[in-house]
This record gives structure tokens, sequence and C-alpha cells, in this order.
């Protein structure tokens, strides 16, 4: 399959509509997607269309002569797929039938072309999936041509011999039909299975009303669960849904996948209540270029310095108790974190003592990769002993520091996991390639795209394989040089 005809993945936020559930996303199967489908459909409908055909009762002589019949060989030539608006998919396809009549004296071959019309409605099963049927199908049947011209038959034979042949095949075929799109149902089911997010995390996708059909498109509403422990992370209600516009989606994409706001919301607080986001992280004294030690600090806290004389190396606990947010950019997206960090120093019985807290706000650069800084700290510096007296700016510089690179890869590590995208067996994602953008529609609508490159039958589908690959951006790099240079160039001059 060319990378033209191509998997498109959609990544979309979307402001809330009046609607119904979340959180919501949105597959939509482009009319791209049939050529792939009647392609990798072309040999097991062959199969099924090589029926069994009984005996012909020969009637041309004294006595009743039973003949047998075998078909050959099945050839599908021409196979099409087309979307029929507000109703489903057409297909059309010409077959060649070879037969071999065991004929006496010699046997007989022929080729009966066929055409086959069929209409299969495309609708919501009870159980949350999509489910395909057959409403209509026709089969029609050309004069059968003989292969063997030192053997022709005599047209005694050939008509009504013809006309058993294809009285049988249309008894036969339709039903052959149907089996092959109930095998495809069984595929269809295994959207409602649960695909693991995390050790104890899953996400759990089912249609939540019929689809939508257009001669472009299959548009499935979908609604995305996530779940921790076996309970699902619901968000607060409001009443809104989800929805695609029209005409987002890349040229040549066979598949257009939206992911609303919601789950977004719904994966991150899945993250803080299981309590993944929450890390220490702990000072190396051996280390050269390590500033989380009591020294360091002291020269900012004159407490700190008189009750640790000797340089050791502290522990920030960091907990998060509110949940982090995500606003998408061009390019980009905001991951803002408000995390509560605790300063711990060695105590005397091999136990830690807490030293202050900080309220700190973190905003994150969320691309490819994630970049970005801690911010602003947020509030008073408080302490579980004595009250310290410092500059809230120096202390802002060192936390932001130690704090940025730990937090960075502790983020990437567990965004890298991803959330498993709609997908049903032996149909996946493979080899993405993500472009992020942002527009704004005449509704007031934040769209947000990402493309990937094609399909497979052998991948697992993750959203945060695609993004989390890379580092940040290299202006931010640059930015932390700076920052980091200039931390040491006040570390050095700092009175205590």
């Amino acid at each position: 399959m060319t990378r033209e005809n191509g998997l498109g993945l959609l990544l979309v936020l979307l402001l809330p509509v009046v609607g119904a559930s979340r959180p919501g996303t949105v597959v939509r199967l482009n009319k791209e997607v049939l050529s792939y489908a009647a392609e990798a459909g072309r040999a097991p409908l062959q199969r099924a269309l090589q029926v069994t055909v009984p005996n012909f009762l020969d009637r041309s002589g004294e006595a009743l002569q039973p003949t047998r019949i075998q078909i050959l060989n099945v050839h599908l030539p021409h196979l099409h797929l087309k979307l029929i608006a507000g109703f489903g998919i057409r297909l059309s396809a010409a077959a060649n039938f070879t037969l071999k009549i065991f004929h006496v004296p010699e046997p007989l071959h022929l080729m009966l072309p066929m055409e086959l019309l069929v209409d299969a409605p495309v609708d919501q099963c009870s159980i949350g999936t999509p489910v395909v049927s057959i409403s209509d199908c026709f089969s029609f049947f050309d004069e059968a041509i003989v292969l063997d011209d030192r053997n022709r038959a005599a047209p005694a034979l050939l008509v009504p011999l013809q006309k058993h042949i294809q009285a049988v095949l249309q008894s036969k075929l339709c039903l052959r039909v149907s089996n092959v799109v109930q095998s495809l149902n069984v595929h269809l089911g295994t959207l409602i299975g649960l695909s693991r997010v995390g050790p104890e995390s899953q996400v759990r996708y089912s249609m939540i009303n019929a689809p939508t059909i257009t001669r472009d498109y299959i548009s499935l509403d979908v609604n995305a669960i996530l779940f921790l422990l076996g309970r699902p992370i619901m968000l607060p209600e409001v009443n809104t849904s989800f929805v695609l516009p029209h005409h987002v989606g890349t040229r040549g994409a066979m598949v257009t996948v939206g992911l609303s706001q919601d789950l977004f919301d719904s994966a991150l607080l899945l993250l803080q209540k299981a309590g993944v986001l929450n890390m220490d992280i702990t000072g190396q004294l051996k280390s050269d270029d390590n500033i989380l030690n009591t020294s360091v600090l002291g020269q900012l806290i004159p407490e700190v310095a008189r009750q640790f004389p000797e340089p050791m190396a502290l522990v920030l606990k960091v907990r998060l108790g509110a949940m982090p947010t995500v606003t998408l950019h061009t390019n980009n997206a905001t991951l803002q974190l408000q995390p509560f960090v605790e300063v711990l120093a060695p105590a005397s019985n091999s136990a830690f003592q807490s030293l202050f807290s900080l309220n700190v706000v973190s905003e994150v650069g969320w691309g490819r990769g994630l970049a970005g800084g801690v911010g602003d700290p947020q509030g008073d510096l408080t302490s579980s002993h004595t009250l310290l007296t410092c500059s809230m700016e120096k202390v802002q510089i060192l936390m932001d520091t130690v704090f940025e690179r730990p937090l960075l890869d502790h983020l990437n590590a567990l965004l890298g996991l991803g959330i498993a995208l709609p997908h049903v067996v032996n149909l996946h994602y493979i080899s993405p390639e993500i472009f992020v953008y942002e527009t704004w529609l005449r509704s007031g609508v934040a769209v947000a795209l990402v493309y990937a490159g094609s399909c497979s039958s052998d991948s697992t589908p993750s959203l945060g394989t695609s993004i989390c690959h890379e580092g940040g951006p290299k202006k931010t790099k640059k930015k932390k040089k700076k920052k980091k240079k200039k931390l040491w160039a006040q570390g050095k001059q700092l009175d205590p």
C-alpha cells in the first residue's frame, strides 16, 4: 500500500457543544479506505464464491445420466466498493467461474461470467460496535464460454447445464457473501475490547449512536472510557458533545481519528489518581554538576547553612494535587502542572526532616517531546520548624534548575506509554508522521491536526509513542543553558 493512500490520524481539540456524552472520539472511515478494503477482501470473497455444485442430470440420452460438476477457480477481475449516503456500502464485482464438467466421453471446460451487486447497510450494534448487514444481493450471468474448442457440447446439453449451474449459484452465492460480512462483524466487534494504558489502567471504546454516512466517509461517534483498577475515570457531568468538522482531514488519508479535550482531561486525571505523576528527586553529593544539596541551598537560606554546616544531599518530594491541564497551540501544546514540592534533608536517625514546602506552577511544551520550565512558584515558603527568610526569586532559580530536567524525563517516560487509539483486530496504525496545526473555524472551534503514515496488522496503535520520541525544541535547550550559567553566577556571588 502506498503512502499516498496511507492511514490518516487526526487529533482534534474542540470546544464543547451542547449534545451527548463524553469524553468523545470520532472515527471517520474515509472513502479512500474502500480501495484497501476491496483489495484485502478480494481473496476471501473469491474463496467464498467457490461453492459446491450438485450433479447435473443429463436428459439428452435414453436414460438420465448424472454428470459431476466442479468449480476449478473463481477470479474477480473487478471489485469495487462505494459509499451510499445515509445507507452504507454498495459492492459491485465481476467474477469468472471456471468449471469442469465430467461429461462422457470427454470432460468439458466452461467459463461462466457473472456480475454481483450487493447493498450493505452499516448500523450500530446493541453492544456498541458497528455492524454490516446485507439488504439486497443480485447476481447476473452471461452465456457460458466453452474453453476447449475441440470439445464443443451440443446446445441440447449446454443450455440446460448452464441453467442448472446458474440456479445453484443464485441460491448459494448471496449466503456466502453474507458469511463473509459476518466474519467482518466479528472483527468490528473487537472495537469494544479493553486496551492497556498502564500497569493498572485500560481504555474502552464503544459507539454511542448510529453512524453518519456520506458519499465521502462513514463517521462513528465513539465514547472512550478510561479505567483505573477496574473503576471508570469520571469527569464532572457537563452536557457536551464532540463534533468533527466536515472538511477536516488530510488528502488521501484512509482513516481520521478525532480525540476530544475530554479524553485528554480523562487521561491526565487517570495519571493523577494513579499517583504516577508524583516523583522524588534526590541530589548526589559526588556529582560535579549537582546543586541539590545543603551547601548551595545554604547560600540562599541562612538557616539551612547554620543547621547543616557539612554538605548533605537534599530530596525534593513532588506531589501533584490539582489536575493537570493541556492546551493546544500551533505545532505544540502546553501542559500545566501545579505540584506541591517538599524539600527534605537527612536527619541523624537515617530519616528525613522537612525544611520547607513550595507550591509550584509548571508549564511544559508538549510537541514531539516535552520541553519547558518550572515557571513561577506561587505563594510563600512554609517551614515545619523555623520561619525561613530568603529571596523567593533566588529560590525560584534554584528550583527551576534542579526540577526541570527530572520533570521532563519523568513526563516523557509516562506519556511515551501512550493511549491506545480505537482499533479492531488485524488492523492497526503504524509508522505515524505527526504534524500539529491550529486553526479557527467560523464556529469558533479550535482544531489541531495530527496525521499518521500507514496501516498494518502487527502493530499496536498508541498516541504516546507518536508524540514523545524526541527532546524539546532547540530554542528551549538554548534557554536552559543560559539559565544554568546564570544560576551558577548568582550562586557564587550570593552572601549568606
